[in-house]
């Protein structure tokens, strides 16, 4: 299994409230494809810099990071791609985790 980074900008157009149960409808569609969810990192609803689409000019970023065979990110790809709830997202892979308790201190 490797380690991956989901940063996914939620399409919050029209829909303040409710931020919480998308988050949770990511992460069970997440543990759905087989994926085990680690961290996730609610950040805030920023304006875009670049309005692709008119009706959508800010987002509500989520950064989830998780562990999924490498054969099932081509699923995960695919399904949020269809979901009208995730404006963008965008998978990278993340490093192990690092250990900084065990590290010397540099004198």
């Amino acid at each position: 299994m490797k380690r991956y980074e989901g940063l996914f900008i939620l399409n919050t157009a029209g829909k303040e409230e409710g931020i919480k149960e998308l988050i949770d409808k990511i992460s069970s569609e997440l543990s759905a494809a087989g994926a085990k969810v680690e961290t996730v990192q609610k950040m805030d609803k920023r304006q875009f810099s670049r309005v692709a689409d008119k009706r959508v000019s800010s987002g509500f970023y989520v950064n989830f990071i998780f562990e999924i065979e490498t054969s099932g990110m081509a699923n995960l790809r695919s399904r949020f791609a269809l979901n009208e709830d995730v404006f963008r997202v965008s998978f990278t892979e993340a490093g192990a985790q690092k250990d900084f308790s065990a590290a010397p201190a540099a004198a």
